[in-house]
């Protein structure tokens, strides 16, 4: 890999491993301040509809500003966001109203910085002599330090907590971190997130070349079958297990009084992940894509089936991690299609739009699964799961778009190279 990729890698890692700090950090210190649980609540869904209306909007200036300008813009944004809390704490105290404006304005950063290095991808493998696999091997090795950084990043935050207490000042940490990623992004050559100049030239104008261009990128989703089957995919899992995670097995848990176990089954997921993604990454060339996406979704459907049927602890947390270690090769997969398929010149707004829907799909889906569970048990809830992933297996299965996810990529290569 050349001296670009090593150094994406690195400022990948620091700013996913500042998020996961955060994310323990941060719900803490609302609850300490507030001394209000709904307050959390309030923060996340507020939170994580300005995200996706963001994720949504930023993919035009992804579309149109060196990539790499952006990712190092966001980090900073991002980093000022974080650091602004002990600051507001210090001078005014803080309050909901104040957790609420610096998380937006968390998110005007994250979200942007989420798209543009997900774009810079297929740019570093081309100038790193575009091998065939070259793609794969690099997203599974990304997949690889996500998993690793979703378990070291919490445990960092939780290590913090008991150092310092639940402390503001603590997050001055997370901001380095940012700060860091945006920093090192500088070392990677500025060709990686470079715009054709004749796709500026016929980018849109104003506020309505800003709509037209995102009007571009959406119909280009919903008209390409395997990216538009890609998303709404993704998006069902990622519902599903945030709903896992945040109310079924918790609840489940707690009721076997096993309550440690809701944060075990977590671990495992992200664990199976880990090593799966690894395998990946170590496999190319050797299995296809349409394999590991039928592995992935038997693996998945298996796995939520004896979720949902609840037989005893051991076997729900034996599950979670099968789960992660069928799903992480699939979802690099299906990533790895979609950027494929997608024309660089669109890049941004697609996978922008993608983003927006893995953040509105939890939003919509864990207060109904909440209340069904509330209503009619958590073992019907929890075979309710299981049949819904379960015919989603079926149908995805079935779907002739996901049959091409060994060739779907070609046409665009020969075109971009």
């Amino acid at each position: 890999m050349s001296r670009s990729t090593w150094v994406y890698l690195g400022s990948y890692s620091l700013s996913l491993l500042g998020n996961g700090v955060a994310s323990v950090l941060f719900p803490l210190l609302v609850l300490a301040k507030t001394g209000d649980i709904l307050a959390a609540g309030v923060l996340a869904s507020v939170t994580a509809a300005v995200a996706a209306v963001v994720g949504m909007l930023t993919g035009v200036v992804v579309d149109r500003v060196n990539r790499r300008t952006v990712s190092i813009v966001s980090d900073v944004l991002s980093a000022a966001s974080v650091a602004a809390v002990p600051v507001v704490d210090a001078l005014w105290g803080l309050n909901l109203t104040w957790f609420i404006v610096l998380g937006v304005i968390g998110a005007f950063g994250d979200m942007p910085g989420m798209t543009a290095r997900e774009t810079l991808l297929p740019r570093l493998v081309h100038l790193d002599g575009g091998e065939p696999g070259a793609l794969d091997r690099l997203v599974g090795v990304r997949e690889s330090l996500a998993g690793a950084l979703m378990l070291i990043g919490p445990g960092l935050g939780g290590l913090l907590v008991w150092l310092f207490g639940v402390s503001a000042a603590a997050l001055f940490i997370t901001a380095g971190m940012s700060l860091a990623a945006a920093l090192l992004s500088f070392a990677m050559s500025s060709r990686v997130g470079e715009i054709p100049l004749t796709d500026v030239r016929t980018a849109g104008t104003g506020v309505r070349g800003v709509f037209t261009d995102l009007a571009t990128g959406w119909r280009f989703l919903l008209g390409h079958r395997l990216v538009l089957g890609a998303s709404l995919l993704s998006a069902v899992f990622v519902a599903v297990i945030v709903a896992l995670q945040a109310t079924i097995m918790p609840a489940y848990f707690t009721s076997e009084n096993l309550p440690e176990f809701s944060g075990f089954a977590a671990t495992g997921i992200a664990v199976g992940g880990l090593l799966s993604a690894g395998v990946y990454a170590a496999t190319v060339g050797k299995v296809s894509r349409r394999a590991w996406f039928v592995i992935g979704m038997v693996g998945t459907g298996i796995g939520f089936t004896v979720i949902g049927m609840m037989a005893a602890p051991w076997t729900v947390l034996a599950a979670a991690v099968f789960i992660g270690l069928t799903n992480g090769p699939m979802s690099a997969v299906l990533g790895v299609a979609t950027i494929e398929a997608t024309p660089d010149e669109m890049r941004g707004r697609v996978l922008g739009a993608q983003n927006a829907l893995m953040l509105a799909a939890p939003a919509l889906t864990s207060a109904p699964i909440a209340a069904f569970a509330s209503g009619f048990g958590l073992a019907t809830a929890g075979i309710g799961i299981a049949v819904v992933i379960v015919v989603t297996v079926v149908v995805a299965l079935c779907v002739p778009a996901f049959r091409s996810l060994d060739t779907i990529g070609m046409a665009v290569e020969a075109k971009e190279g």
